[in-house]
């Protein structure tokens, strides 16, 4: 296929490709950035095929450096830029990268992880080398290469590294857009980090759409809610605590109708949430994807929005879904572990082949989330397999326990992990982020004892300030325990 952004700049060189702190660049404007930075990174003397880490906040230099090494044609690793020296030390040598593109910001901890001087290049310096003159882009794509690889969370032991084909990509976003539609004036507001698959599919998106990407360096509430009111963005890509403290900000104030998607992943939603949007008419759609499938794998389509709250919809058109229990294909509304299958499905994971045949079963990838399908085949996500709790031997969903503490209104967001038990083996306990001062826990207690089966009620609820997340604000359970020390 041809190099999409030599192909779109081509094709719609005045078409706005970005926008960002207040400046915007066309498509060839991009391109030109683009050519300039992979001559300069030429003349240090990356190759094609080499392996090359990226370690930026979202920035323009980070978008024209991810354009630039796709110029170059070399594989690209993301690294979180949350990390600590010792998590980046592993897997910096657990990816092989050749060289490191950072920003000088990160200087102390590189120093700390004892990755070598020599194999970083930082992106305030580039500027100043000399274009290489023998510099050629990359004429064509192939579908099967390795474009990216990003690091899972490794909630279940070491982060492996997810391998992202060029077609993982392309086939994401044609599934994307044939359930969300595409129109000429879409702009999508990314909030999320580059870094991390909601927000590089973004970008490729915007590239193979020819749309505009409005890229904002963080999620700052009160400047997302003042640009989608402002009436020119269309999509926007969050998670259940960016929409929370969205919903919170916005008070009495609607969104436009030019503002027509809210998509929702990275994990169940409480459904108090969704009823909120719903009375305030937020155009959510609610869906399911992990790094393996390169964003959304399941989107739940516009005419079942209200029909099927809570849902994430059906497999999108290039992919395939199914739930599993015991071995086979569980019948409707029985929980099971959720599996997928599609080209926009990685191909396993870097320098780990036990993990990608331990990781797949007959072609489809076992992806260690929990779920069922209604008697009409849409999914419901129920949690992540990680963070089942199991309380004398039955099963104990923390988003369920979630979702019924913020039906309180005084309760702005909750986390809920699974503790050890001596008589039931493990017991739930909940940590609460308050808006009222005066929120006591045993009220909480009461509410959950009316709401949920005695198993499922915490043992112990804590008021707290802040909930453990990471970059894209997905709550992190499993460090939920560290806020008793």
């Amino acid at each position: 296929m041809p190099n999409w952004l030599i192909k779109r700049a081509f094709l719609s060189p005045d078409r706005k490709a970005v926008e960002i702190e207040g400046q915007s660049y066309t498509f060839a404007q991009l391109l030109d950035l683009a050519l300039q930075m992979a001559g300069r990174f030429h003349t240090i003397g990356i190759q094609k095929g080499d392996t090359i880490g990226i370690l930026q906040h979202n920035s323009m230099k980070l978008i024209v450096t991810i354009h630039a090494l796709m110029q170059s044609g070399t594989k690209i690793v993301f690294y979180n830029t949350r990390l600590s020296a010792e998590e980046l030390a592993y897997q910096f040598e657990d990816s092989g990268m050749d060289w490191l593109v950072s920003s000088q910001v990160f200087n102390e901890t590189l120093a700390k992880s004892g990755l070598a001087k020599e194999k970083i290049i930082f992106t305030e310096s580039v500027d100043d080398i000399k274009e290489s003159m023998d510099f050629q882009p990359v004429e064509d794509f192939n579908l099967q290469e390795t474009a990216t690889i990003m690091y899972t969370s490794g909630t279940t032991g070491r982060p492996k590294g997810v391998m992202q084909s060029f077609g993982n990509h392309w086939w994401s976003a044609m599934g994307s857009m044939l359930n969300l539609g595409l129109q000429e004036e879409d702009t999508w507001l990314c909030a999320v980090p580059l870094f991390h698959i909601s927000g590089l599919s973004i970008l490729m998106r915007s590239v193979i759409y020819g749309m505009t990407v409005q890229v904002h360096p963080q999620f700052d509430v009160k400047k997302v809610n003042k640009a989608i009111l402002d009436g020119k963005i269309a999509i926007m890509s969050v998670v259940s605590n960016m929409l929370n403290r969205l919903m919170d900000d916005l008070g009495e104030r609607t969104y436009p109708k030019a503002f027509r998607c809210m998509l929702l992943g990275g994990g169940p939603a409480p459904l108090s949430l969704l009823e909120t949007c719903k009375s305030r008419e937020v155009p959510i759609y609610q869906t399911y994807g992990m790094t393996e499938t390169s964003s959304q794998i399941a989107t739940l389509s516009p005419e079942y929005s209200l029909a099927k709250l809570g849902s994430a919809g059906k497999a999108l058109f290039p992919s395939q879904l199914k739930v599993v229990h015991e071995g086979k294909p569980a019948a409707p509304l029985i929980t099971g572990e959720i599996y997928v299958k599609g080209p926009n499905v990685t191909k396993g994971y870097a320098h780990r082949e036990q993990a990608t045949k331990e990781a797949f079963e007959n072609g489809w990838l076992k992806t260690g989330d929990l779920g069922y399908l209604d008697e009409e085949g849409f999914l419901f996500v129920v949690d992540r397999r990680s963070d089942l709790i199991i309380s004398g031997g039955e099963n104990v969903y923390p988003a369920e326990i979630e979702s019924a503490l913020m039906k309180h209104e005084a309760v702005y967001e909750a986390g809920v992990t699974g503790v050890p038990d001596e008589r039931w083996g493990q017991v739930p306990i909940a940590f609460v982020v308050s808006k009222n001062q005066h929120l006591k826990t045993g009220e909480l207690l009461e509410f959950c004892q009316s709401r949920l089966a005695s198993y499922k009620v915490p043992k112990e609820i804590h008021l707290v300030d802040d909930l453990p997340r990471n970059a894209s604000n997905k709550l992190l359970r499993r460090q939920l325990v560290k806020l008793l020390r």
